[in-house]
């Protein structure tokens, strides 16, 4: 900057009480300050660390990378003023003032904005004026859901959302070539009382007749006449000569559908029908239309979907529908192979993974995956100390395969709820093969579901059976005889898990739009309970053992948890993303206690990132000596995370954030000291750990590393659970993080 320039360093905007958005008032100021993070221009900095004298790559690379200094600018802070002026007097404060000062120190300037609204201006009549008679009763046969009503505030905004729900409307009822601006509106505020009378029009449709003159007639309402869906469509084939390419394909009428294509179909005709909404005879809708791009754009065989419209030369308005699917690759593979690091323990794991997305020719998505994976377990506690001397390895292997068909498998005829819901379902089938030094755990899994849409921003899935069998076939008599008289005894214990679950998924997240959304997720969980009651009415009491299928115990518990997360976006690539979990199981009847892959465990790159994973509590329960075995789950866990996210320089992202939470027992079995929740305790038990991050995030992943610094302890310790005012903070106390993707 020159001496005769200032940096702005800041803007306030000063409002008087209104019946409008403060917030909104921020998107109409035309020149901001240089972006912060927290406190720091990060960017600027980048960016004065360059040479202005010199043009090499470094310094062209940092003025690249960084950000410009924010030269105050008069001509764009009067044209702020402008701005914010008019924005008032759309929002119905005419009168509005709009007043500017800026203020100058140490060559740096802030900007003032003072917004006076005074008396807006209100609705006192609607009246409405149809060019087309037709049109009136579709516009106003809701008028509740009209944008606007007499008494509010007369505002631009809203008058131009009431012409988009016109346009949706009538586009949905077959006026094909109709759009908002057909709609106008006549204002008269010359009453001298703050109020406006409104009067809506609807334009007639501009024709040329037989001698080229244009007349306005009625809106035409256009109806389907034939459907060509083209399932393997090539774009490039396509536009070098439609004509030839048409006529080399043969047609296949099914569902009033005429399927186009060459040789040998590529999918089955009834699972495009059933995605479509264009129904021949039909009248135009434009919600129908987007309905079809969507079901189709699902279906795992296909890779683009568009959907073209030709007007028929006939005498009634009529349309034909071009439907043009390009299918995806049918079959591929993937590898993968990354490093681990869980608890201090180094390992690599390994992924090959086949998919095939077009199985028994209905879009069958087929996935099959190996994985192996290997870690070195270090000694702890009074592991070092045993009998045992072979090699702390542990060794993973294990083989999933999973079918997706995108329809619902019931014996019911569901082709309208398929149209509608875009359901899915899926089967899966898995194995496990995990050895360690102190046992062998062997887990089989298969599970039998449903997912559908309930409509944009809801998704719900339903598993009405999964079934899960785990066995433990080696255990080291150390580790035996550790388990013996523990409550942990029971989670070693061969089991069989036969459950049900529920859940539903809420997002108001925009595809391809950096603006704030939240997430909700509510899981709910049962298993055993069916299986209980028929045993209790049908077979003899097993005394003080359990129930049994095929000599194993089946668990027996019902399980409730729910995940809400924020997503505030401060800049285009700085945000802040707020999450709290809360969730709860209990087990009863046939099970002592949650079985061990049911339990919740804290800790680790996904949660709490000052602890290692399953490393931290539960409740303010410690023991070093027994931390050789993973004895560190519960029933129950709390957990809140705020992470600020920032872009540093070309695919590499940074973080601070901040973790809270623990997790707790709820047997009173349970012989962990301090491990069980209580009402009157818990919350001085919750762990809190910062730290900072970075990422590198690319199209295809993102590689995470945190470094997670404990702030606050759970358990018992002399003076202030807070470690920095008490025994601080030493390198041992630091843990570090290695991980794929971001935590939330």
């Amino acid at each position: 900057m020159s001496e005769d320039e200032y940096l702005l360093h800041n803007y306030k905007i000063e409002s008087g009480k209104g019946d409008f958005d403060k917030k909104e008032l921020n998107d109409y100021i035309k020149q901001k300050p240089n972006k912060r993070i927290i406190f720091w221009r990060f960017y600027l900095s980048l960016y004065n660390l360059s040479s202005p004298e010199k043009e090499n790559g470094f310094n062209n690379w940092l003025r690249r990378i960084g950000e410009p200094p924010a030269v105050y600018d008069e001509d764009l802070m009067l044209k702020s003023t402008e701005q914010l002026t008019l924005h008032m007097r759309n929002k119905g404060f005419y009168e509005a003032e709009v007043s500017d000062t800026t203020l100058y120190r140490k060559r740096r300037a802030r900007v003032v904005y003072r917004v006076s609204p005074s008396e807006p201006y209100r609705i006192r009549d609607i009246t409405y004026f149809f060019e087309d008679a037709t049109l009136s009763h579709m516009v106003l046969a809701d008028t509740t859901s009209n944008k606007f009503r007499a008494g509010e505030l007369f505002d631009v905004d809203v008058l131009q959302e009431e012409r988009v729900r016109i346009e949706t409307i009538l586009r949905d009822s077959g006026y094909y070539a109709f759009n908002r601006d057909f709609v106008y509106y006549e204002v008269d505020s010359a009453l001298n009382t703050h109020q406006v009378d409104i009067t809506l029009g609807i334009r007639n449709f501009p024709n040329t007749n037989r001698r080229g003159k244009t007349v306005h007639t009625d809106h035409p309402v256009y109806t389907i006449r034939d459907v060509h869906m083209m399932t393997d469509f090539n774009a490039m084939t396509f536009a070098k000569n439609s004509d030839e390419e048409t006529l080399q394909r043969d047609t296949l009428v099914y569902d009033s559908v005429y399927l186009v294509y060459s040789g040998k179909p590529n999918i089955r005709p009834a699972m495009v029908t059933q995605k479509n909404y264009i129904i021949p005879g039909s009248l135009y809708d434009a919600s129908d239309v987007n309905r079809t791009y969507r079901n189709l754009s699902s279906l795992s065989a296909f890779r683009m979907v568009d959907i073209r419209f030709r007007e028929v030369d006939s005498e009634e308005p009529q349309l034909d529908c071009d439907v043009l699917v390009a299918p995806a690759t049918r079959q591929s593979y993937t590898v993968k192979v990354e490093g681990t690091n869980s608890a201090g323990n180094i390992g690599a794991a390994a992924n090959v993974s086949y998919r095939h997305r077009n199985l028994f020719g209905g879009s069958e998505q087929f996935d099959l995956t190996f994985m192996g994976a290997i870690e070195n377990i270090r000694p702890t506690g009074e592991e070092s100390d045993t009998a045992y001397t072979g090699p702390n390895i542990m060794q993973e292997f294990g083989v999933e395969a999973r079918l997706r068909i995108p329809q619902f498998l019931l014996p019911v005829k569901t082709d309208q709820f398929i149209r509608k819901y875009n359901p899915q379902t899926n089967i899966r089938l898995s194995y496990n093969y995990q050895k360690r030094p102190d046992y062998i755990r062997t887990m089989a899994n298969a599970s039998f579901g449903y997912d559908w849409k309930g409509n944009e921003k809801l998704m719900h899935r339903v598993y009405p059976f999964e079934a899960s069998l785990i066995l433990t076939p080696y255990k080291r008599d150390d580790f035996q005889d550790w388990l013996e008289g523990k409550y942990l005894y029971y989670s070693y214990e061969p089991h069989l898990i036969i459950d049900t679950r529920y859940s539903l998924i809420w997002s108001n997240q925009k595809l391809l739009k950096n603006q704030s959304f939240q997430d909700l997720r509510l899981n709910l969980e049962g298993a055993g309970n069916l299986l209980y009651a028929g045993f209790s009415a049908f077979a003899s009491d097993p005394g003080d053992n359990n129930y049994q299928i095929l000599g194993v115990d089946f668990a027996q518990y019902v399980k409730a948890d729910i995940d809400f997360r924020s997503y505030i976006f401060l800049y285009e690539d700085i945000s802040l993303v707020l999450r709290g979990f809360a969730g709860v199981g209990y087990a009863y009847a046939n099970s002592n206690a949650m079985p061990f892959e049911k339990q919740y465990f804290s800790g680790g790159a996904n949660s709490i990132r000052a602890w290692q994973v399953k490393d931290l509590g539960p409740g303010s329960y410690n023991d070093p000596e027994e931390s050789a075995y993973p004895n560190q789950t519960g029933d129950v866990k709390l957990e809140v995370n705020m992470e600020y996210r920032f872009k540093l320089f070309w695919k590499l992202e940074a973080a601070f954030f901040l973790d809270a939470g623990n997790i707790w027992s709820l047997s009173s079995e349970d012989d962990r000291v301090g491990a069980g929740f209580e009402f009157n305790r818990f919350y001085r038990e919750i762990a809190v750990g910062t730290g900072v991050g970075t990422r590198a995030v690319f199209s295809f992943l993102i590689f995470r590393f945190d470094l997670g610094i404990p702030l606050r302890s759970p358990y018992a310790i002399e003076g202030s659970n807070w470690l920095p005012g008490n025994s601080g903070i030493s390198g041992k106390d630091l843990t570090f993080n290695i991980a794929i993707g971001y935590p939330f």
